[in-house]
């Protein structure tokens, strides 16, 4: 493998780059964080956790779809705005439990489409949407969705706790195609029977419940290694990653998959000793998963092959999301 090209396209790809404004917009709020008493976890991770009592915490997410794939296909824009917001509520260890999105748009049969596509996602994924807003005069398209969930207090899957010595695994459902609207997602939803896609979800609870892991995101945009790149950014620490230890599909180039949003797929950290149990509840919901490297006290983000590493993100100079808690 050239380390050195997958590094710099891992780098300069577009699904990693346009995370990098996050920092400058969050450090607008920096002086009133501290009136958020009841927020347990805020910017940084996949979702909002916030105290309201009770046994459960309310996890809180938001998408914006980006603007291209809308552009691309109106139905699998609404479908995906759906799928990725169910997503962050299962990367947090949580429940998704209802959705509202904002619509604006002054074609209405683009409007239908998009709209066609939430119904059809609602129906996959078993999450009401349950209001929302339209703007029908703008002369664009957009879609944005919002989303709420519970997760068991204590049991919320973080993006902050990674530390040096945990466990690397990569867990994607590979039963699937790559998408028909961009080359860089992939499809392992539509083809399947609700339950089964409901039922692949629930293992991140199941890992939250049972304290198997340290920290985990889903793999988004930027693909399994930035996504990587997020988590331990966010942490505080590095990480080094065997490529040669990252499964892929048999029919998908390597370095393209690399920067695949896989439709379902995460990232989790954990213990050494926990690693073989995480691995083994992922693949008996129907994931494809390895161990592939472990986080390190470096805040350096390595790739590695044959004995030889090269770094794509050193956090002493580089950011993602810029975001550190």
């Amino acid at each position: 493998m050239n380390l050195q090209r997958i590094a710099r396209e891992i780098r300069e790809f577009e699904g990693v780059t346009r995370k990098k404004p996050i920092a400058d917009l969050i450090n607008i709020f920096e002086s009133v964080r501290s009136e958020y008493s009841n927020c347990v976890v805020d910017f940084g991770d996949d979702a909002a956790v916030i105290d309201i009592g009770g046994d459960d915490y309310v996890l809180f997410a938001a998408d914006g779809i980006w603007a291209r794939l809308i552009s691309a296909s109106m139905w699998w824009a609404g479908y995906s705005s759906v799928l990725v917001n169910v997503n962050d509520i299962a990367a947090m260890g949580g429940k998704p439990v209802a959705m509202v999105n904002v619509l604006s748009s002054d074609n209405k049969e683009a409007s239908k489409e998009l709209l066609r596509g939430i119904r059809d996602g609602v129906a996959k994924f078993g999450v009401p949407m349950v209001g929302g807003h339209l703007h029908p005069d703008t002369p664009y398209t957009s879609l944005s969705v919002a989303i709420i969930g519970t997760v068991k207090r204590g049991c919320e899957i973080r993006s902050s706790t990674a530390r040096a010595g945990d466990s690397v695994i990569a867990a994607c459902d590979m039963d699937g195609r790559m998408g028909p609207n961009s080359p860089y997602s992939f499809d392992s939803t539509t083809m399947k029977e609700p339950g089964d896609v409901r039922a692949k979800y629930r293992v991140m609870q199941t890992l939250g419940e049972r304290k198997l892991v340290t920290s985990g995101k889903d793999i988004s945009n930027p693909g399994v290694v930035g996504t990587l790149g997020m988590l331990v950014e966010t942490s505080g620490v590095g990480a080094r990653v065997e490529l040669d230890k990252i499964l892929a599909p048999e029919n998908v180039d390597f370095v393209q998959w690399l920067k695949v949003h896989p439709a379902t797929g995460f990232i989790v950290t954990s213990l050494p000793e926990n690693e073989s149990e995480v691995v083994s509840l992922f693949e008996s919901a129907g994931y494809s998963a390895a161990c592939i490297g472990s986080i390190e006290d470096t805040h350096r983000l390595d790739i590695c092959s044959g004995g030889k590493c090269v770094t794509v993100f050193d956090f002493k100079t580089d950011t993602v999301t810029g975001i550190t808690q």
